[in-house]
């Protein structure tokens, strides 16, 4: 890799298109003061990405722009433009995924446009990059920010003057150790955006988690609400089949019985038709059949006691049931107040409970008194029924025997047909008993479907498979018991689900689904935010430890060089860099008592940087300390030392700018020799009023104002070159 060429277009002095080919390993450029020889240095610093406009002597961006003439024009913007030969493809730049890629172009240009609002873009082969590209892409060649590689006027002794700190960031850069300095800063930005990821993420979790606890919480209620619904749900298809069986079979042998009454009722008739006809009193008045037939009888006051007796039966079913439905609700409510003094979580009796559970208790108290209070009002009736029941049931048998009594007096004849007749009114009561116990079976039919719609309603659908299952047992149609039990669990189950109070069970299985896959992202982001945390600290330590490693080896591939240097220019003495580490300072605390600073026995937060040390030592003079050198002395050893440090790790070029102003003749051929020995291994450009070191150049530009008011270049001879720098 080598510089081809530098464009510059209304760049400070060159108003008009001006080109410099680099074809030799030393190209000078020489002409009198202020004809713009230096703004070709610092149009070379500039485009590669100086950001100090008092180092180009500006004071913004405009500043760098031709300014015009009598015979020309204000420029609008400035660029500079430079070209490397990268047919070697050395030049790296950094991808999308953070690796460093080598640029399949055979020529590299760089260039840099300023517009008259001070703004400015940087363009790689034809395309827009950032700065930050163009320090990777300069860090990978060995062309750092510091400037090592370019001198400009008045700045040769720039690394004697600076701090310790300053000068290993220079012998770094010179090193080409500021790759790794870049990726340490981006890996810092990285590591600083990873941490506060990983505070976001936490933050998030931290704010998810309650409503997360909410959600298991309800969906352990929503759990135990589905298995006592699969309960219910079993229940009711067992309840269910059960009744659908017991109403399909006393359908069926109410019908039966019907037909068989009917049946029976037509024979009766029949006889009792035949009878009549044979009978030769059925005409008097004193039959007791008769007096019957006219409303007096036994035989009516039998039919209205037997009405009055199915009327109690039916009504004494209806209070059983009632009954039924009572005992439910206290056992019920014999609960809930059991409850209601106790810990609901130990389980324990409470010693103390609030005024809420006292109330709460008592009203459930009265509430069970007064369910009791019906209950014994209930049982009341029942006795008073049986009693009516039991005095239904004797005056039916006296009535009875008074007929018997009645039919014994009658001829054989009226004995038998009063028998048939007796059979009739049988039958007929058994036929209105069926006709009552049909009514009950209807109503029970409904019933047995509001129950079947409350299963829907409660359950879903399904509960209308109950036609499908398996009864395990017999059902002795005439055994109520198991039924009844049945409904009174189910009605218990019911109530604990009403107070259980889960609703929308699908909504809270699908947010809870929702919210603990978001949990679970959230938590696997954490893990590889926080393996991408290592792994970036893994790297700078690992960076910091190759820096530290190469800075040490490369300090002393330079002293090796500057020692070299330092003799040759000074004609002995010795010259060295040393690394050192500040001592920690103490943190200053204030002392309240006295109100004086003192320090504390804590070290400071951030370990001091190591930086350089310059030490010399001249021949035969006792001086060692920088301060004490003269000016051509400063000189001198500035420039073995940046020669040095360009020998260790060479640049492709060094820009070197009246650096040897200050040389006498003796160490102008010194400078010369120098010069030729780093010529083979960086191309130079050197700006020079020195007779001595033009002599040394391949190729010659001269910079001279033009009389437009411009800087014009010239290809100049060596002796036109000499008469052109003085």
């Amino acid at each position: 890799m080598r510089l081809k060429t530098l464009e510059l277009n209304g760049f400070k002095s060159f108003a008009q298109k001006t080109v410099l080919e680099f074809d030799d390993s030393i190209v000078c450029i020489v002409g009198p003061n202020g004809s713009g020889k230096s703004n070709v240095v610092e149009a070379i610093r500039y485009v590669l990405g100086e950001q100090s406009m008092k180092s180009i002597r500006g004071k913004s961006g405009s500043d760098l722009i031709f300014k015009g003439s009598k015979n020309l024009p204000k420029s609008s913007r400035a660029s500079a433009s430079i070209y490397f030969d990268n047919s070697d493809k050395i030049f790296k730049l950094e991808n999308d995924g953070g690796e460093n890629i080598n640029l399949n172009y055979d020529t590299i240009s760089i260039s840099r446009e300023v517009f008259s609002d001070g703004l400015n873009k940087y363009i790689l082969n034809g395309t827009e990059i950032r700065l930050r590209d163009i320090h990777n892409l300069l860090a990978s060649v060995n062309i750092g920010s510091s400037g090592h590689h370019i001198i400009s006027q008045g700045e040769a002794d720039r690394i004697l003057n600076a701090n310790a700190e300053d000068r290993r960031e220079m012998v770094e850069d010179a090193l080409g150790l500021k790759i790794y300095q870049f990726k340490i800063k981006e890996s810092e930005k990285k590591l600083e955006k990873t941490k506060g990821n990983m505070k976001e993420v936490e933050l998030l979790r931290r704010e998810n988690a309650p409503h997360l606890n909410f959600l298991k919480k309800q969906m352990e209620k929503f759990e135990k609400a589905k298995e006592m619904q699969a309960e219910l749900a079993t229940l009711y298809r067992e309840y269910l089949k059960k009744e659908d069986v017991f109403l399909e079979k006393e359908k069926f042998t109410l019908l039966s019985e019907r037909n068989k009454i009917k049946k029976e009722l037509g024979n009766i008739n029949l006889k009792i038709s035949i009878t009549e006809d044979d009978d030769p009193l059925r005409h008097s008045d004193t039959s007791p059949l008769s007096r019957g037939r006219k409303g007096g009888g036994s035989i009516e006051e039998l039919k209205i006691v037997e009405d009055n007796l199915n009327k109690i039966r039916v009504s004494k079913s209806e209070t059983e049931r009632k009954l039924g439905r009572i005992e439910g609700m206290i056992e019920a409510k014999q609960n809930r107040v059991r409850i209601s003094g106790k810990c609901p979580t130990c389980g324990r009796e409470l010693v103390e409970m609030s005024k809420e559970q006292i109330e709460s208790r008592e009203n459930g108290e009265k509430e069970l008194v007064a369910l009791k209070n019906s209950q014994a009002d209930i049982l009341a009736e029942m006795r008073e029924m049986e009693n009516k029941e039991k005095d239904f049931l004797g005056q039916t048998e006296k009535l009875k025997q008074a007929i018997n009594q009645e039919m014994k007096a009658l001829r054989d004849l009226e004995k038998e047909k009063f028998k048939f007749k007796v059979r009739y009114q049988e039958l007929t009561s058994s036929l209105e008993l069926v006709n009552i116990k049909e009514e009950s079976l209807k109503e029970r039919a409904e019933t047995f479907e509001n129950e079947i719609k409350e299963g829907v309603a409660l359950i879903g659908q399904e509960i209308l498979s109950y036609k499908n299952y398996n009864l395990k047992e017999s059902i002795d149609l005439k055994e109520n018991r198991t039924q009844e039990e049945l409904k009174h669990k189910i009605e218990r189950i019911k109530i604990k689900l009403e107070d259980a109070g889960v609703g929308g069970g699908a909504e809270i299985v699908k947010e809870f689904k929702e919210v603990s896959e978001r949990d679970q992202f959230l938590m696997k982001e954490m893990e590889d935010l926080a393996k991408s945390l290592e792994s970036l600290q893994k790297l700078i330590t690992e960076l910091k430890e190759k820096i530290n490693l190469e800075f040490k080896e490369g300090v002393k591939k330079i002293n090796v060089e500057f020692q070299n240097f330092f003799t040759l220019l000074f004609g002995g003495g010795t010259g060295s860099l040393a690394i050192f580490t500040p001592e920690k300072r103490k943190k200053k605390i204030l002392d309240e008592e006295s109100g004086e600073e003192i320090d504390t026995e804590e070290d400071e937060e951030v370990e001091p940087k190591q930086g350089i040390e310059i030490n010399v030592s001249l021949p035969h003079k006792k001086v060692k300390e920088l301060q004490a050198l003269s000016g051509g002395e400063r000189s001198l050893t500035s420039i073995a030392l940046l020669f040095a440090m360009s020998q260790v790790n060479p640049p492709p070029f060094l820009v070197l700018d009246e650096t040897d102003a200050a040389l006498d003749e003796a160490n102008s051929r010194k400078y010369g020799d120098m010069l030729e020995k780093l010529s083979k291994r960086s191309q130079l450009i050197v700006v020079t009023h020195n007779r001595e070191t033009m002599s040394r150049a391949g190729v010659l530009y001269g910079v001279t104002i033009g009389s437009n008011g411009a800087s014009k270049l010239l290809s100049v001879k060596f002796e036109e070159a000499t008469q052109i720098a003085k």
